[in-house]
């Protein structure tokens, strides 16, 4: 899996957001926040609150923090009121975008968002205009040292996984997005340590970019992730690992 995924997955492994843990904390709270409103403050019956909750615990978000987002999504606290909006544009090289927030204020997100884009020389679309390039999947994470390949196989096809990639020193296991609970749990009963799990969004077609454009669609996501109304940002660019490994 090359381009995004694999500039996602270096990511990973380095631990670059762990520089940046408050944002990140903001972001993991606005998504538990939502995740409560839209389906109940129960992570039983709710499974994209489980998810939200099992990632901030993922990333050491204290438990006292998980407690009062999940009390302002389900109203027992006072709070800012978020709503998801997805935005959908252009990088450098043709690269298509897709940001997805959560925002008390469109206006200011949308400000913020342009800004980016422009000083990276990218633009802004209409919705819609590349979110037909991309399928949204469940994937999870695991590093290759954490079991053997034929074992990882058999787990995660027994629990209904649609596809396995290798990628460096990472398997990518596939799902389709209602299924990724179920096999997640799968992994955790079969005692397989999990780098990562979320839904996400996979390019069909990736583009190649190179020089100037790769460090540009870059340093835009960067500064995309840094933005607290921006919770994932997914392109399809493909560029060269020793350009990924430099910049990361």
């Amino acid at each position: 899996m090359s381009g995004h995924s694999k500039w996602h997955n270096i990511r990973l492994r380095k631990g670059k957001q762990d520089a940046q843990r408050s944002n990140l904390f903001t972001k993991l709270s606005r998504e538990i926040i939502v995740a409560a409103r839209a389906g109940g403050g129960n992570p039983d019956a709710n499974i994209r609150l489980r998810l939200a909750v099992q990632k901030a615990r993922e990333q050491s978000m204290p438990q006292d923090n998980i407690k009062r987002a999940i009390q302002r999504g389900a109203g027992e606290l006072e709070g800012a009121q978020y709503e998801e909006v997805t935005y959908e544009g252009y990088g450098p090289g043709g690269v298509a975008v897709i940001v997805s927030s959560l925002t008390d204020n469109r206006n200011r997100t949308v400000a913020e968002l342009r800004v980016v884009f422009s000083r990276n020389g990218g633009s802004l679309g209409e919705t819609g205009c590349v979110s037909w390039m991309f399928d949204q999947k469940g994937i999870i994470t695991v590093e290759k040292d954490a079991i053997d390949e034929d074992r990882l196989m058999e787990v995660a096809l027994d629990a209904g996984a649609e596809d396995i990639r290798p990628e460096d020193d990472m398997f990518d296991v596939l799902t389709a997005p209602d299924d990724l609970p179920d096999v997640r749990a799968a992994f955790e009963a079969a005692g397989i340590k999990l780098a990562n799990a979320e839904v996400t969004m996979l390019p069909k077609n990736t583009i190649r970019v190179e020089g100037k454009a790769a460090t540009q669609i870059l340093r835009m996501m960067d500064q995309l992730d840094e933005l607290d109304d921006v919770q994932q940002v997914y392109a399809n660019f493909d560029i060269p690992d020793e350009v990924l490994e430099a910049a990361l």
